[in-house]
């Protein structure tokens, strides 16, 4: 078998090509399959002020993925997965619990095909259609929140090319947003999500110290995200720099749905954002600042935000600018680690966040918060991750509460060629 993986900036499809069939009818229309288990159990703990209890969440993810190729056709292939999550205790919201007795752990127990897809690869061409895992860049914009038990998929039709060295183009037209929330019906808190968005992405990779990507969101019946995005790395002296520029504009919608549940006849966006980061590493050593500006609303009806981001991942683990504020957000971020090789790697974070314009009590301290995480490969299949936030408020006017969060998981994953 050979195996071809074709990437864009981070949005990955997996094509399993072979060179021959096999006899017999269920070989003559799948051939070649790889099968795939993941097991992640995770506890997680929330202490945050205003609720009465505190959330204990004990859940399971199992994951089981198949790719194979079709019909013995070079460059034709099929992907299908199915996750289930299952809770050991029931002391925590899967939902959002406002103002209910205990801290929201956006885990609950639900069953699901998250992936199940068709896909053709030739010529540098990748042609696909289906449910997939969609992630581009750093998943600010479009991620699977994979944090998360059950992540977030896509219903969409893509093309990918990647004939030209170092160019990557992506165009996709996506019908629905698998949420990862257990609540049946169509919104964003709920199950689904009907869109009739487009999604356009453009990366050219110029040296190791210069990647260009551009891009436009059209995110049906809320905003268009138009933007440019530069990456790269450098060496100096041994010490291995990375850094990232980015600056985007969050515009009116281009499509509109009447039908979908975010359409407004009078929506207005007038939003912008921009992200500046430098990260250093040198004999194990990790450092790194970054500061990133999500825009007030403006003259708009919401300030920059990214509703199909992996949040999680962004402003501070504890999860508490899910969605801006209207007056805005900048969060001014410094790291420091230390890589242990065989012995794992620990990550602080420090965030210290304002408000990007006072509010109408005149305040702007959104308050400032601690992560830390160490990760440690048991064995080659098997992961432990200790994590750690502290989030600490700012302005009583922003209602945003003290809160203390901890996860202890494991992460077993296996993947065999039949």
């Amino acid at each position: 078998m050979r195996k071809v993986t074709l990437s864009l900036a981070g949005a990955v499809v997996l094509a399993s090509i072979s060179m021959s069939a096999h006899a017999g009818a269920l070989e003559n229309i799948i051939s070649n399959p790889k099968v795939s288990l993941e097991l992640r159990p995770r506890y997680e703990y929330v202490d945050q002020d205003g609720k009465t209890d505190e959330a204990n969440a004990l859940t399971m993810r199992t994951a089981l993925g198949l790719n194979a190729q079709l019909f013995g056709v070079d460059g034709l292939g099929a992907q299908l997965q199915v996750i289930n999550v299952a809770n050991a205790t029931t002391d925590y919201a899967p939902e959002d619990s406002t103002p209910g007795k205990y801290p929201t752990v956006a885990d609950p127990s639900q069953t699901r095909v998250t992936q199940a897809n068709v896909s053709y690869a030739a010529d540098g061409f990748v042609v696909l259609a289906g449910r997939k895992m969609v992630v581009l860049d750093n998943a600010r914009f479009i991620g699977n929140v994979g944090w998360r038990q059950m992540p977030q998929t896509y219903d969409l039709a893509a093309v990918i090319y990647n004939g030209i060295p170092n160019l990557s183009l992506l165009g996709a037209y996506v019908w629905n947003v698998n949420r990862i929330f257990a609540k049946d019906g169509d919104g964003p808190l709920n199950k689904h999500l009907k869109t009739g968005s487009v999604l356009l992405h453009a990366a050219y990779k110029f040296s190791p110290a210069i990647t260009a990507t551009v891009y436009d969101y059209m995110i049906e019946n809320f905003a268009d995200h138009i933007g440019i995005r530069l990456t790269g790395t450098y060496n100096l002296n041994g010490i291995k720099l990375k850094y990232t520029g980015e600056y985007a504009v969050q515009n009116d919608p281009s499509l509109d749905d009447s039908d979908h549940p975010l359409y407004s006849p009078t929506r207005s966006e007038d939003a912008d954002y921009y992200n500046l980061n430098l990260a250093g590493a040198y004999n194990g050593f990790i450092a790194g600042i970054g500061y990133e500006v999500l825009s007030d609303k403006g003259d708009g009806d919401f300030a920059f935000w990214t509703p199909l981001a992996t949040l999680h991942a962004m402003n501070g683990w504890a999860d508490m600018f899910l969605k801006t504020p209207d007056e805005g957000l900048e969060d001014l971020s410094i790291k420091l680690g230390y890589n242990f090789g065989a012995y794992g790697k620990i990550i602080g974070i420090y965030h210290d966040f304002q408000s990007d314009k006072k509010n109408t009590a005149g305040d702007d301290d959104l308050g400032s918060e601690i992560d830390v995480a160490y990760k440690y490969k048991i064995n080659k299949n098997l992961g432990l991750l200790l994590k750690y936030a502290d989030y600490n408020s700012g302005d009583a006017s922003f209602n945003k509460p003290d809160t203390t969060k901890y996860w202890v998981q494991f992460d077993y994953k296996f993947a065999a060629s039949l």
